[in-house]
């Protein structure tokens, strides 16, 4: 155990930092980084790649997104007000429920915990979904009213609304008593009353040493580890980084490493490291309680425990909550394979899941229906969307199939997973909410004013996931771009019935060639194309959006025969309207159950899993006949 420190080793202190999306905890991180001395602005600027802070959120998808997907971990000195040196690692969760497994690993590496809450929003579903895991985890949380400098916060309100959720959530008394820091990340300063501004974030610190307490564990005990979290270095490989749970580890120590069941091999520590600042630092010893990075081990993973060899021990790992969604991952065959991509076999798509498999442990892989697919399963479309995003810019080609709920069964019987659904929506647009959420077999849970804006309703519902694929965009159409949806996992139940996810049908391509504005203009009465004049298509591919139920083909490459009689130049009148630009998880959420999205370094396409259209007939006509005997 560590005790505050004046002339030996600073004391410890591991605290995880959660909160909703974009509530200001990766700038809080920043903030806290900068405030300890570890690096001057000019250095956290080149850091950052030239943008000012946010620093952990160094992957470029959370950079273009906005927010935090990997779990990451830095320490920061500090001297107390009493004299006292401390050495605090700070842990940055995910706030997204799609990232549930990053936050569930990394919170076994805490003993206390930030909950950081937006001075104006206040707790907000992701909010409880983060907090609920930390309560389980046995963590006391800290509450950082953030944002205390918008001219609408409101902090004593969101005070009272968070003690509220904390008893909504069973807390016990100890725990209902918590210790409250009002903050603005952005300006720099943190008080114990919202009329405060301080020059530094100094109140916030001198919380964390006081209220987190020092590191559990048991350092009289054999070494055991707990390997939460795998990085990879090209110059050394795999790096396990874990928390030291009993004993001390030292450089070059000989060790059993155990696997999740148990299955123990002999190996030798290669290197040693712990954390300082935002790097690594080299360590000839780490105690009990700590933070440290291994390398040289192999085989290693995530949940593995690494122990004395005279008493190998298994480590508790965490548990993970299972994958509610599961799609197909597939070679390109379209006419297109193999131009835009450089890995395009199902053994370099394989190899690079085994890989993630390492990494992310809310990931599942098993086996398609041929050697060429794969089914792939995640916490939900977000999750699953930037796994092939990443594919994608790493010059993967591939095909993805529609998103289909993970459902299990109990007593010889069905249950698919149920989700709760939160809504804050203007007034005005409640009814078109109600009547959207209420075609998928939504259930209405509460309803009411939000208390942060008296214009506002505030909904919920229970919503099977199924019906959850493409509602975001469909809500966000319907009120203007006014709605905020989130939504988290509550169970498995019963299916609820059938639910229609997509009205319109699509137009599909009857020719390959490149797309013109003669041909569009002719069919722009039929709908919304997703192509432009000038792009190339294929026989297959959907380039638009029937205004009617029902799947069309149409030549959209279709050029103008030119006769004496007739001028090439009457071409240029051809109006055809702007096509709607569908993102990734846009196309994952349209597709149907006979389509894919094809995937490419430079390029979204959807298209039907059968190209041609006369082959298409027949499976219809085969697959009827199937249904009808």
């Amino acid at each position: 155990m560590s005790s505050p420190s004046r002339g030996g080793q600073p004391a410890l202190r591991n605290v995880a930092i959660i909160a909703h999306v974009d509530h200001g905890k990766t700038t809080l991180v920043d903030q806290l980084l900068y405030q300890s001395g570890r690096y001057r602005d000019a250095e956290l600027d080149k850091l950052a790649g030239g943008q000012h802070g946010l620093v952990f959120d160094s992957n470029d998808l959370e950079r273009e997104r906005g927010i935090t997907i990997f779990s990451k971990n830095c320490a920061i000195g500090y001297e107390s007000l009493a004299g006292d040196r401390y050495r605090i690692n700070l842990i940055d969760t995910p706030g997204h429920a799609d990232f549930g497994g990053e936050v569930e690993r990394v919170l076994m590496m805490a003993d206390g915990a930030l909950l950081v809450v937006d001075a104006f929003d206040g707790p907000m579903p992701q909010t409880r979904f983060v907090l609920q895991k930390a309560l389980a985890q046995g963590l006391q949380p800290i509450i950082v009213v953030n944002k205390i400098d918008r001219p609408d916060a409101r902090p004593d309100e969101v005070v009272t609304e968070i003690f509220d959720l904390l008893v909504d959530l069973g807390a016990d008394d100890h725990v209902l008593d918590f210790p409250v820091v009002f903050a603005s990340a952005k300006q720099g300063y943190a008080g114990l009353r919202p009329d405060e501004r301080p020059a530094d974030m100094r109140a916030l610190l001198e919380k964390i040493v006081t209220e987190v307490p020092a590191p559990r564990g048991e350092p009289d005990e054999p070494t055991q580890v707990l390997i939460t979290t795998i990085d990879y270095s090209d110059y050394v490989g795999r790096i396990a980084v874990g928390r030291v749970l009993a004993g001390a580890v030292v450089d070059r120590q000989r060790v059993a490493v155990l696997n999740r069941d148990g299955d123990i091999t002999q190996q030798q520590i290669g290197q040693l490291f712990t954390f300082d600042g935002l790097g690594k630092v080299q360590a000839e010893r780490v105690e009990c309680g700590d933070l440290c990075a291994i390398v040289g081990l192999d085989p290693i993973g995530m949940g593995y425990t690494v122990a004395a060899p005279e008493a190998p021990r298994v480590a508790a790992a965490v548990t993970i909550d299972e994958p509610t969604l599961h799609m197909m991952f597939r070679v390109n065959d379209g006419p297109f394979a193999g131009k835009e991509g450089d890995h395009v076999t199902s053994r370099k798509i394989g190899e690079r899941l085994e890989r993630e498999l390492r990494s992310d442990v809310a990931l599942r892989v098993s086996p398609g229906d041929t050697m060429e697919q794969y089914r792939v399963a995640g916490r939900g479309l977000m999750h699953l969307g930037i796994l092939i995003e990443n594919f994608r810019r790493e010059g993967f080609e591939l095909c993805v199939g529609k998103p289909q709920v993970v459902s299990k069964f109990e007593d010889g019987k069905r249950l698919e997973p149920v989700e709760l659904l939160v809504v804050d929506v203007p007034e005005e647009f409640e009814n078109a909410v109600m009547s959207l959420v209420g075609d998928r077999r939504a259930q209405v849970l509460k309803m009411g004013k939000k208390t942060s804006g008296a214009s506002f309703t505030h909904l919920e519902f229970s919503i099977p996931s199924r019906s959850l694929i493409g509602l975001r965009t469909r809500l966000l159409a319907a009120t203007q771009g006014n709605a905020v949806v989130h939504h988290t996992v509550l169970g498995f139940e019963p299916p609820r019935g059938s639910v229609t996810l997509r009205a319109n049908g699509v137009m599909i391509a009857s020719e390959p060639g490149q797309a013109t504005a003669y041909a569009m203009d002719a069919l722009d009465d039929r709908g919304v194309f997703f192509v432009r004049p000038g792009d190339q298509v294929y026989e297959g591919q959907i380039v638009g959006e029937n205004c009617k139920s029902d799947d069309i083909v149409v030549n959209v490459v279709k050029g103008k025969k030119l006769t004496n009689m007739r001028a090439s130049g009457k071409d240029d009148n051809s109006q055809v309207r702007p096509p709607r630009d569908m993102s990734l998880e846009a196309c994952l959420e349209y597709i149907d159950d006979d389509e894919l999205v094809e995937v490419t370094p430079t390029s979204i396409r959807m298209r039907k899993v059968i190209l041609n259209e006369s082959s298409r007939r027949r499976e219809s006509r085969r697959a009827a006949a199937v249904t009808t005997a």
